[in-house]
């Protein structure tokens, strides 16, 4: 491992920043707001993006290293202290009204990141330790579904009319957080029922309703901490983080669709087919999902040696930004319609 490779421990700025904001409180209450949405955005304004690949004996030598897992396994801990410090803050009842309102934001980023996009990274792992670390950090997201649906779901049906996570051209955002979040919801029960049917388990042993009933465990002790009066908050914060990672769904793949062939099947899915950023810092805080092509291409390909293709498109500006811009959809469609038209004429 060589030094440069410590750049990744730049990714717990986030809980930092979410932590920082709680503890301080006032003008710093945004706390991983003014990182994800205000530093990382102007600073990849002035920071070119590098398309550079290591070389694959790096890359081979850089997937034995058990740094990169352990950087990933700590948001574990990291998650739960920062969700049991926020509640007992609740409980305390001191936040003025702005503070509690920043601090939704502020915890919904920080779970949408350290919750559900490294759960994204650990769900696609073989390991059984890896898939349960995923679960954990579902639990608090109140998105315990989420790796069921995107393994045998979205993965399978990307880039077509099928999945609910391919946003179509034209698109308003916000049109496709309903759909994205609805239809994923009910395919997760229908694939999570076939696979208990496969296993011969009994109903009560759909992963979906396992998950729910850690999430209602976990509310529950949201109730005993601090008051019924707290559970909106924290469960506003929740669908922050569940807006974030439907909002970076939502540019990943934009008006990407793959062609029908005469046999009724779909075209195979290409680096084409996901919108890709090479900016450094974004890839060290999401722990390299900007390379969202190289993902689909080889989904069990861990973060650290997932690579630029050439034949994927790049969205103009880092995610944080595109995800600012995809916020107000005339902005959004004058940027992206002339960038996918091309690529469609391609």
């Amino acid at each position: 491992m060589k030094f440069r490779d410590l750049r990744y421990l730049a990714a717990y700025l986030v809980p930092v920043f979410c932590f920082a904001g709680l503890c301080i409180g006032g003008w710093a209450a945004p706390g991983s707001v003014y990182l994800g949405f205000l530093l990382v955005p102007l600073i990849e304004l002035f920071v070119p993006a590098k398309p550079g690949n290591d070389p694959d004996a790096v890359m081979q030598e850089k997937a034995k290293l058990d740094f990169y897992d352990n950087l990933l396994y700590l948001n574990v801990p990291a998650l739960y202290f920062i969700v049991g410090y926020y509640v007992w803050l609740l409980g305390l009842g001191e936040m003025t009204t702005f503070e509690t309102v920043c601090s939704i934001f502020n915890v919904g980023v920080f779970l949408g990141v350290c919750g559900i996009n490294v759960a994204h990274e650990l769900g696609h792992r073989e390991h059984t330790f890896d898939r349960w670390m995923a679960r954990l950090l579902l639990i608090p997201v109140l998105y315990s579904h989420f790796t069921l649906e995107h393994n045998y779901g979205h993965h399978l049906k990307v880039a077509t009319p099928e999945d609910p996570a391919t946003a179509r051209k034209n698109e308003p955002i916000y049109l496709f957080y309903y759909r994205s979040i609805v239809h994923g919801y009910q395919n997760a029960w229908k694939i999570g029922n076939v696979m208990r049917e496969a296993a011969n388990r009994p109903k009560w042993m759909n992963e979906v309703l396992i998950g729910h009933m850690a999430q209602f465990v976990l509310l529950a002790f949201v109730v005993a901490l601090a008051g019924f009066g707290s559970i909106l908050v924290y469960v506003a914060a929740a669908f922050v983080g569940i807006l974030a990672l439907e909002t970076v769904n939502y540019i990943e793949h934009y008006g990407l669709l793959r062609k029908r062939m005469e046999s009724g099947r779909y075209e195979p899915m290409t680096g084409s087919h996901s919108w890709n950023s090479n900016h450094e810092l974004g890839r060290i805080l999401l722990f390299e999902l900007v390379r969202h092509a190289d993902h689909h291409h080889q989904s069990t390909r861990k973060y650290q040696t997932l690579r630029h293709l050439d034949q994927s498109p790049q969205l103009p500006f880092g995610y944080p930004m595109s995800m600012l811009l995809a916020l107000v959809p005339p902005v959004w469609f004058r940027i992206m319609n002339p960038r996918v038209d091309k690529l469609q004429r391609e």
